[in-house]
């Protein structure tokens, strides 16, 4: 996979000092568990790589309802945990009490925007990483028909969907079917029903399957392989869990975003505000390795790289789904 550097462009920004000797960090995994082969273990990697490199240990937690959320939370920070990260937009309402509670803990959540001086909120442009495979999705199909499979049915994984469908129909697509795994939390862990829901799709002619859904599209991945159809992963690099029949994985650095979170804390350097990340700031991208590079060809790779700086220049813009509901394409 390309090497990619991870830019945090605060647009708001205030320093909260802190030094080694004050460094107690956690980690709170979203629904779906830390091993779920992609958003939560993209956290968890990049919480092993800050340990193995500077030797501090950290504490982690697995919600697994939501009546948890606000009593793990708090009991970190009364422990003197800092920073604490949280993986998921789902962190947010216990956030915005505890982080009143507790203004001298230093706070990052991924995937919302908590407005609050000790909070550093990680977002990303996920329409534009989408974007670019649904370029890869319409050039590999064969029907050109190609789906989308999302898991809880929420305006952030319909950015996911309404980037990937704009970009397989620049690239040719002819349909762009889509569905959700569901409507509550239950939907990020469901392989089985991905599973299904990939094959009805393969039955209505799609041959390249894009899962934006958790733990759920291991089984979106494993049904289109057992067809001979093609999948495309999400968040981490899931290129190896069918080795040659994943086309690609739209990679979104949550990894990073964990790591520099508990590395800035140690150097004193974290700041609070908005970090909102996209192909530009390295935050998205595609991901390439021994396990697809015979699925890509090289006009495949000229129209991917094509679209990629495309996008970065700004000449072709990328729709936001969540800036009004609405998906043009």
């Amino acid at each position: 996979m390309k090497r990619i550097v991870l830019g945090l462009l605060a647009a708001t920004a205030m320093v909260l000092p802190a030094f080694a000797a004050d460094i107690q960090p956690a980690l709170l995994y979203d629904l779906g568990g830390k091993f779920d082969k992609s958003f939560n273990e993209a956290s968890y990697n990049g919480a092993e790589k800050f340990k193995a490199e500077t030797g501090i240990a950290y504490v982690e937690f697995e919600v697994s309802n939501a009546t948890q959320r606000e009593q793990a939370l708090r009991r970190f920070a009364e422990d003197g945990r800092t920073p604490i990260v949280m993986a998921g937009f789902s962190w947010a309402d216990a956030l915005e009490k505890i982080a009143v509670e507790f203004p001298e803990t230093q706070f990052a959540i991924i995937d919302m925007v908590v407005d609050k001086p000790n909070v550093r909120s990680l977002v990303y442009k996920e329409q534009e990483g989408s974007y670019l495979v649904g370029v890869m999705a319409a050039m590999a199909s064969k029907s050109k028909k190609v789906g989308f499979i999302g898991g809880m049915d929420i305006p952030l994984i319909r950015r996911f969907g309404c980037g990937y469908v704009g970009g397989a129909k620049a690239a040719g697509a002819t349909d762009v079917i889509q569905n959700m795994t569901g409507d509550t939390p239950a939907a990020w862990n469901d392989p089985a029903k991905g599973g299904e829901i990939a094959k009805t799709q393969i039955d209505q002619g799609a041959d390249v399957i894009y899962a934006a859904a958790g733990g759920t599209g291991v089984g979106v991945l494993q049904a289109a392989a057992d067809a001979g159809k093609l999948g495309i992963g999400v968040d981490s690099n899931q290129n190896g869990l069918q080795p040659g029949k994943v086309l690609t994985s739209m990679v979104k650095r949550v990894d990073v975003a964990v790591y520099s979170s508990f590395m800035d804390a140690k150097d004193g350097k974290f700041t609070a505000g908005i970090n909102d990340l996209g192909l530009k700031e390295g935050g998205v991208d595609y991901a390439m390795d021994d396990n697809n590079k015979d699925l890509v060809d090289d006009a495949m790779k000229a129209a991917v790289e094509k679209a990629k700086a495309d996008i970065i220049a700004g000449t072709v813009k990328v729709h936001d789904y969540m800036s009004d509901n609405a998906c043009p394409y």
